[in-house]
């Protein structure tokens, strides 16, 4: 078991990687990775789950232990979503947490502010609760009934989606066929709330994911926070570098930073090579890809006063099982102390070879803003 963590202004950002001392079995990797779990929440007193995500390499036959593991650990909002690891094990775990969190009924409340994390998933023992969350039809369909759902859930607690929603992960079962639904139906939800390229989006990626599952053709995770501030928010362009998603047809931030009083939240959509006309570059050089992909974090970083070492935890996505090697090899030598986790999931351009998504973490100091 391999734990790695970033740890700033008593907040974590932990991942959990498995590996051969586990064993070759699920059953081992998982029951050595909950172990690991308990123990590290044990030793860290005081800090409170947030938000946790399971990357699973075989959703069909894993994802009913994992739950049945999970009814034994302190619970908190949780994505399950196949997208196996690229160091050959069965399974990882990324895990967020903080203290001084006043939990209040799902969600978090801190110096006025209220925090909610939500995976929009059916779980298998609530299966007959599968129409509500995903719809009857395709992907249009099921994800316009995801953000139906994400509503109803952000209304008890004061907050809606244009109003408060900060960041959205959005998995497509078979991004290649079904991407396009999933475009279709969150641009014509947005348009319906009112959300536009004169208004903003919302910092996102929608990338391959499975669920256990195969009616489920697109599951959602999403954060929102009420009580921030006029000017606490700021959208993250990087023009030189990249263009507006909306210009080829898609409805999402390319970053979101989020100013408290005593840090910085800087959250990265899915990037990819690509310059400011929208177009991939350096198709089917994997290097060259992620070298770009890693010039084009760095430029949005650099908007919100961050560099790449600031970045507290980051997931990269690949296409091609093949290229796990190049990449690890290369960021190794880019950030030797990124704190990430490599998992196999196309990106939605097939020509796209690899993507990276992270959040980014520096102390502040606004007194004008409350703090996280």
């Amino acid at each position: 078991m391999r734990i790695t963590e970033n740890h700033k202004l008593n907040e974590y950002h932990v991942m959990f990687h498995t590996d051969e001392a586990d064993g070759p079995s699920y059953a081992a990797q998982l029951g050595a990775l909950m172990k690991a779990y308990a123990t590290w929440l044990a030793t860290h007193e005081g800090q409170t789950p947030l938000f946790r995500r399971f990357f699973l390499s075989d959703s069909a036959n894993q994802q009913a232990d994992l739950e049945q593991a999970l009814d034994s650990v302190t619970s908190c909002a949780t994505s399950i979503v196949q997208q196996p690891p690229l160091d050959g094990t069965k399974i990882a775990l990324w895990l967020w947490t903080a203290s001084g969190m006043t939990i209040e009924g799902g969600s978090f409340s801190h110096n006025g502010l209220t925090h909610f994390w939500k995976a929009l998933s059916p779980l298998l023992h609530e299966r007959k609760s599968l129409p509500s969350i995903t719809g009857a039809g395709g992907s249009e369909e099921q994800m316009n009934a995801l953000f139906d759902s994400w509503r109803s859930e952000l209304e008890p607690f004061g907050m809606t989606i244009a109003d408060n929603a900060i960041r959205t992960w959005i998995f497509v079962r078979d991004v290649d066929v079904n991407y396009h639904g999933v475009v279709e139906g969150r641009r014509k939800y947005f348009d319906r709330i009112g959300l536009t390229p004169k208004t903003h989006f919302i910092a996102s990626t929608g990338i391959e994911g499975r669920h256990a599952l195969p009616e489920v053709l697109v599951q959602m995770d999403g954060y929102a926070v009420r009580g921030l501030r006029d000017g606490q928010i700021r959208y993250l362009y990087a023009k030189d570098h990249l263009n507006p998603t909306y210009e080829y047809g898609v409805t999402f931030e390319r970053g979101t930073a989020v100013t408290y009083g005593d840090r910085r939240h800087v959250f990265i959509s899915g990037t990819a090579s690509i310059d400011n006309k929208g177009q991939v570059l350096h198709e089917g050089d994997i290097c060259a890809q992620t070298l770009r992909m890693l010039e084009n974090i760095g430029a949005l970083l650099r908007e919100a006063d961050c560099t790449m070492t600031d970045i507290a935890q980051a997931i990269v996505y690949l296409r091609d099982t093949a290229d796990a090697d190049a990449v690890s090899s290369l960021l190794a030598s880019e950030l030797p102390d990124l704190n990430y986790v490599l998992v196999l999931a196309p990106v939605c351009r097939p020509k796209w070879l690899v993507e990276m998504e992270c959040i980014a973490l520096r102390e502040v100091n606004h007194p004008e803003y409350p703090n996280f």
